[in-house]
Protein backbone atom coordinates (compact mmCIF):
# COMPACT_ATOMS: atom_id res chain seq x y z
CA UNK A 1 0.00 0.00 0.00
CA UNK A 2 3.06 2.55 0.60
CA UNK A 3 3.67 2.60 -3.37
CA UNK A 4 -0.13 3.63 -4.15
CA UNK A 5 -2.40 6.62 -3.16
CA UNK A 6 -0.34 9.33 -5.23
CA UNK A 7 -3.66 9.92 -7.43
CA UNK A 8 -5.09 11.79 -4.92
CA UNK A 9 -4.49 15.46 -5.78
CA UNK A 10 -6.85 13.74 -9.25
CA UNK A 11 -9.55 12.87 -6.82
CA UNK A 12 -9.50 16.63 -5.36
CA UNK A 13 -9.19 18.37 -8.66
CA UNK A 14 -12.66 19.67 -8.81
CA UNK A 15 -11.31 21.74 -5.56
CA UNK A 16 -8.05 22.90 -6.74
CA UNK A 17 -7.45 26.02 -8.89
CA UNK A 18 -5.99 25.90 -12.06
CA UNK A 19 -6.26 22.05 -11.87
CA UNK A 20 -5.34 21.24 -15.02
CA UNK A 21 -1.37 22.06 -14.08
CA UNK A 22 -1.50 21.68 -10.27
CA UNK A 23 -3.55 18.44 -10.21
CA UNK A 24 -1.66 16.82 -13.18
CA UNK A 25 1.85 18.02 -11.61
CA UNK A 26 0.73 16.87 -7.90
CA UNK A 27 0.01 13.23 -9.41
CA UNK A 28 3.65 13.32 -11.00
CA UNK A 29 5.12 14.37 -7.58
CA UNK A 30 3.03 11.69 -5.55
CA UNK A 31 4.79 9.28 -7.71
CA UNK A 32 7.82 10.68 -6.99
CA UNK A 33 7.41 11.08 -3.28
CA UNK A 34 6.05 7.71 -3.29
CA UNK A 35 9.00 6.29 -4.95
CA UNK A 36 11.83 8.03 -2.93
CA UNK A 37 10.24 7.44 0.62
CA UNK A 38 8.42 3.94 0.14
CA UNK A 39 10.87 1.63 -2.03
CA UNK A 40 13.57 2.07 0.76
CA UNK A 41 10.92 1.17 3.24
CA UNK A 42 9.98 -1.83 1.51
CA UNK A 43 14.20 -2.80 1.08
CA UNK A 44 14.29 -2.64 4.92
CA UNK A 45 11.55 -4.85 5.36
CA UNK A 46 13.02 -7.48 3.23
CA UNK A 47 16.54 -7.03 5.17
CA UNK A 48 15.15 -6.84 8.29
CA UNK A 49 12.46 -10.00 7.90
CA UNK A 50 13.36 -13.36 9.01
CA UNK A 51 12.89 -16.48 6.58
CA UNK A 52 9.10 -17.25 5.42
CA UNK A 53 9.57 -20.30 7.85
CA UNK A 54 9.90 -18.28 10.95
CA UNK A 55 7.69 -15.50 9.81
CA UNK A 56 4.27 -17.64 8.94
CA UNK A 57 4.96 -19.82 12.25
CA UNK A 58 4.12 -16.54 14.19
CA UNK A 59 0.41 -16.59 13.45
CA UNK A 60 0.38 -12.85 13.71
CA UNK A 61 -2.47 -11.21 12.40
CA UNK A 62 -0.07 -7.96 11.89
CA UNK A 63 3.27 -9.49 11.20
CA UNK A 64 5.20 -6.07 10.98
CA UNK A 65 4.92 -5.82 14.68
CA UNK A 66 7.08 -8.88 15.17
CA UNK A 67 9.50 -7.99 12.49
CA UNK A 68 9.92 -4.91 14.42
CA UNK A 69 10.64 -6.99 17.92
CA UNK A 70 12.96 -9.23 15.84
CA UNK A 71 15.11 -6.54 14.06
CA UNK A 72 14.97 -4.12 16.63
CA UNK A 73 14.26 -5.54 20.47
CA UNK A 74 11.10 -4.18 22.20
CA UNK A 75 11.67 -0.85 22.74
CA UNK A 76 12.49 -0.19 19.14
CA UNK A 77 9.08 -2.20 18.44
CA UNK A 78 6.71 0.06 20.64
CA UNK A 79 8.76 3.13 19.04
CA UNK A 80 7.66 1.74 15.50
CA UNK A 81 4.69 0.73 16.21
CA UNK A 82 4.04 4.07 17.11
CA UNK A 83 4.87 5.80 13.77
CA UNK A 84 3.19 3.48 11.86
CA UNK A 85 0.51 3.97 13.49
CA UNK A 86 0.80 7.91 12.79
CA UNK A 87 1.08 7.20 9.44
CA UNK A 88 -1.71 4.79 8.80
CA UNK A 89 -4.10 7.53 11.03
CA UNK A 90 -2.82 10.40 8.61
CA UNK A 91 -3.08 8.01 5.51
CA UNK A 92 -6.48 7.29 6.22
CA UNK A 93 -7.59 10.79 6.84
CA UNK A 94 -6.09 11.07 2.83
CA UNK A 95 -7.77 8.17 2.12
CA UNK A 96 -11.03 9.57 3.46
CA UNK A 97 -10.80 12.77 1.89
CA UNK A 98 -9.86 11.34 -1.73
CA UNK A 99 -12.84 8.73 -1.65
CA UNK A 100 -15.58 11.05 -0.15
CA UNK A 101 -14.60 13.35 -3.65
CA UNK A 102 -15.33 10.44 -5.61
CA UNK A 103 -18.06 8.79 -3.97
CA UNK A 104 -19.79 12.24 -4.19
CA UNK A 105 -18.97 12.90 -7.67
CA UNK A 106 -20.76 9.26 -8.99
CA UNK A 107 -23.39 9.92 -6.74
CA UNK A 108 -23.57 13.54 -8.49
CA UNK A 109 -24.35 11.98 -11.75
CA UNK A 110 -27.00 9.37 -10.04
CA UNK A 111 -25.12 6.43 -10.33
CA UNK A 112 -25.38 5.01 -6.76
CA UNK A 113 -28.81 3.68 -4.81
CA UNK A 114 -29.71 7.08 -2.32
CA UNK A 115 -27.55 9.38 -4.70
CA UNK A 116 -29.66 12.26 -3.77
CA UNK A 117 -28.73 12.23 -0.48
CA UNK A 118 -25.23 11.07 -0.92
CA UNK A 119 -24.41 13.95 -3.70
CA UNK A 120 -25.53 16.72 -1.28
CA UNK A 121 -22.84 18.83 -0.24
CA UNK A 122 -23.06 21.16 3.41
CA UNK A 123 -23.09 24.72 4.05
CA UNK A 124 -19.38 24.95 3.66
CA UNK A 125 -19.20 22.76 0.26
CA UNK A 126 -17.96 19.72 1.93
CA UNK A 127 -19.29 16.52 0.65
CA UNK A 128 -19.91 15.28 4.14
CA UNK A 129 -22.89 12.36 3.91
CA UNK A 130 -20.37 10.96 1.22
CA UNK A 131 -18.11 10.52 4.13
CA UNK A 132 -20.94 9.31 5.89
CA UNK A 133 -21.62 6.54 3.91
CA UNK A 134 -17.72 5.94 3.79
CA UNK A 135 -17.31 5.21 7.22
CA UNK A 136 -20.90 2.95 6.71
CA UNK A 137 -19.99 0.85 4.33
CA UNK A 138 -16.20 0.78 6.10
CA UNK A 139 -17.63 -0.50 9.25
CA UNK A 140 -19.93 -3.44 7.71
CA UNK A 141 -17.12 -4.52 5.42
CA UNK A 142 -14.87 -4.41 8.77
CA UNK A 143 -17.60 -6.85 10.23
CA UNK A 144 -16.14 -9.62 7.77
CA UNK A 145 -13.77 -10.59 9.81
CA UNK A 146 -14.95 -11.16 12.55
CA UNK A 147 -16.88 -14.46 10.88
CA UNK A 148 -13.35 -15.18 8.47
CA UNK A 149 -10.54 -14.00 8.42
CA UNK A 150 -9.83 -14.90 4.42
CA UNK A 151 -13.76 -13.22 3.41
CA UNK A 152 -12.04 -9.95 4.81
CA UNK A 153 -8.88 -10.25 3.09
CA UNK A 154 -10.02 -11.01 -0.36
CA UNK A 155 -12.45 -8.20 0.27
CA UNK A 156 -9.37 -5.54 1.20
CA UNK A 157 -7.15 -7.54 -1.95
CA UNK A 158 -10.39 -7.63 -4.45
CA UNK A 159 -11.18 -3.62 -3.39
CA UNK A 160 -7.53 -2.81 -4.50
CA UNK A 161 -7.64 -4.97 -7.72
CA UNK A 162 -9.87 -2.40 -9.48
CA UNK A 163 -7.72 0.81 -8.59
CA UNK A 164 -4.98 -1.18 -10.22
CA UNK A 165 -6.90 -2.36 -13.14
CA UNK A 166 -7.58 0.95 -14.03
CA UNK A 167 -3.92 2.18 -13.22
CA UNK A 168 -2.33 -0.70 -16.15
CA UNK A 169 -5.58 0.03 -18.55
CA UNK A 170 -5.18 3.45 -19.42
CA UNK A 171 -1.25 3.24 -20.03
CA UNK A 172 -2.66 0.50 -22.03
CA UNK A 173 -5.02 1.96 -24.09
CA UNK A 174 -3.19 5.20 -24.64
CA UNK A 175 -0.17 3.23 -26.36
CA UNK A 176 -2.40 1.25 -28.22
CA UNK A 177 -5.07 3.66 -29.49
CA UNK A 178 -4.11 7.12 -29.32
CA UNK A 179 0.07 6.45 -29.65
CA UNK A 180 0.92 9.59 -31.79
CA UNK A 181 -3.23 12.08 -31.52
CA UNK A 182 -3.24 12.15 -27.73
CA UNK A 183 -3.73 15.85 -26.65
CA UNK A 184 -1.17 17.38 -24.31
CA UNK A 185 -2.49 19.06 -21.48
CA UNK A 186 -1.16 22.22 -19.79
CA UNK A 187 1.39 19.95 -17.92
CA UNK A 188 3.07 17.02 -20.00
CA UNK A 189 5.93 14.79 -19.31
CA UNK A 190 6.55 15.49 -23.16
CA UNK A 191 8.42 13.12 -25.04
CA UNK A 192 9.02 10.69 -21.53
CA UNK A 193 5.44 10.20 -21.80
CA UNK A 194 5.57 6.83 -23.90
CA UNK A 195 8.10 5.15 -21.58
CA UNK A 196 6.29 6.49 -18.62
CA UNK A 197 3.32 4.85 -20.14
CA UNK A 198 4.98 1.33 -20.64
CA UNK A 199 6.50 1.41 -16.93
CA UNK A 200 3.26 2.03 -15.76
CA UNK A 201 1.26 -0.89 -17.54
CA UNK A 202 3.83 -3.04 -17.01
CA UNK A 203 4.15 -2.08 -12.75
CA UNK A 204 0.81 -2.29 -12.38
CA UNK A 205 0.05 -5.75 -14.08
CA UNK A 206 2.74 -7.15 -11.97
CA UNK A 207 0.98 -5.77 -8.95
CA UNK A 208 -2.52 -7.06 -10.31
CA UNK A 209 -0.94 -10.42 -10.28
CA UNK A 210 0.16 -9.98 -6.56
CA UNK A 211 -2.83 -9.30 -5.49
CA UNK A 212 -4.61 -11.73 -7.02
CA UNK A 213 -2.20 -14.68 -6.30
CA UNK A 214 -2.85 -16.86 -3.39
CA UNK A 215 -1.56 -16.15 0.29
CA UNK A 216 0.17 -19.67 0.88
CA UNK A 217 0.26 -23.01 -1.10
CA UNK A 218 -1.25 -25.76 -1.94
CA UNK A 219 -4.15 -23.88 -2.10
CA UNK A 220 -7.60 -24.98 -0.13
CA UNK A 221 -10.83 -23.27 0.76
CA UNK A 222 -9.15 -21.87 3.79
CA UNK A 223 -5.80 -19.69 1.92
CA UNK A 224 -8.20 -19.41 -1.97
CA UNK A 225 -7.91 -15.45 -2.39
CA UNK A 226 -11.24 -14.59 -3.49
CA UNK A 227 -10.49 -11.37 -5.04
CA UNK A 228 -10.29 -12.72 -8.17
CA UNK A 229 -13.96 -14.07 -7.91
CA UNK A 230 -15.07 -10.65 -6.33
CA UNK A 231 -13.29 -8.63 -9.08
CA UNK A 232 -14.87 -10.81 -11.69
CA UNK A 233 -18.37 -10.97 -11.04
CA UNK A 234 -18.60 -7.38 -10.40
CA UNK A 235 -16.94 -6.62 -13.76
CA UNK A 236 -18.99 -9.07 -15.81
CA UNK A 237 -22.30 -7.43 -13.94
CA UNK A 238 -21.27 -4.09 -14.41
CA UNK A 239 -20.73 -5.12 -18.44
CA UNK A 240 -24.41 -6.37 -18.39
CA UNK A 241 -25.54 -3.44 -16.12
CA UNK A 242 -24.36 -1.01 -19.05
CA UNK A 243 -25.41 -3.50 -22.18
CA UNK A 244 -28.93 -3.17 -20.85
CA UNK A 245 -29.79 -0.08 -19.44
CA UNK A 246 -30.49 2.55 -21.35
CA UNK A 247 -28.33 5.96 -21.27
CA UNK A 248 -30.57 7.70 -20.45
CA UNK A 249 -31.58 6.05 -16.86
CA UNK A 250 -27.62 6.32 -15.31
CA UNK A 251 -26.58 9.80 -17.08
CA UNK A 252 -29.12 12.34 -18.13
CA UNK A 253 -28.61 14.55 -20.47
CA UNK A 254 -29.74 17.68 -18.40
CA UNK A 255 -26.85 15.86 -15.59
CA UNK A 256 -24.31 16.38 -18.23
CA UNK A 257 -25.15 19.47 -19.67
CA UNK A 258 -24.90 21.33 -16.05
CA UNK A 259 -21.73 19.42 -15.18
CA UNK A 260 -20.53 20.88 -18.85
CA UNK A 261 -21.81 24.36 -17.58
CA UNK A 262 -19.91 24.20 -14.49
CA UNK A 263 -16.52 22.82 -16.08
CA UNK A 264 -16.78 25.52 -18.72
CA UNK A 265 -17.56 28.32 -15.57
CA UNK A 266 -14.44 27.02 -13.76
CA UNK A 267 -11.93 27.20 -16.81
CA UNK A 268 -12.96 30.66 -17.47
CA UNK A 269 -12.02 31.13 -14.06
CA UNK A 270 -8.96 29.75 -14.09
CA UNK A 271 -8.22 31.32 -17.15
CA UNK A 272 -9.18 34.82 -15.79
CA UNK A 273 -6.73 33.49 -12.48
CA UNK A 274 -3.91 32.90 -14.99
CA UNK A 275 -4.11 36.19 -16.65
CA UNK A 276 -4.12 37.99 -13.37
CA UNK A 277 -1.30 36.39 -12.15
CA UNK A 278 1.05 37.36 -15.39
CA UNK A 279 0.00 40.81 -14.84
CA UNK A 280 1.14 41.04 -11.59
CA UNK A 281 4.71 39.01 -12.76
CA UNK A 282 5.15 41.58 -15.39
CA UNK A 283 4.24 44.93 -13.36
CA UNK A 284 6.76 43.04 -10.55
CA UNK A 285 9.48 42.98 -13.50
Amino acid sequence: GVLTGFDASGHIAEETQNAGLVAARGLFWGCVASALGAFPVLILFLFCSPSLDTLFSLAAPQPFVLIYELALGKGGQVVMTVVASLGLLINSSVAVVAASRLIYAVARDGVLPGSKWIGKVDKNGNPSNSVYFIWAVSAILLCTSLPSQVAFTSLVSAGAVPTIAAYALIPILRLIFTPHNFSRGKWSLGRWSRPFCVIAAVWNLFLMCVILSPYTFPVTAETFNFACVIFGAVTIFGFLAWWWTPEEMWLRGEVVGKMWENTRNKSEKNVAIEKEEEEDKEMST
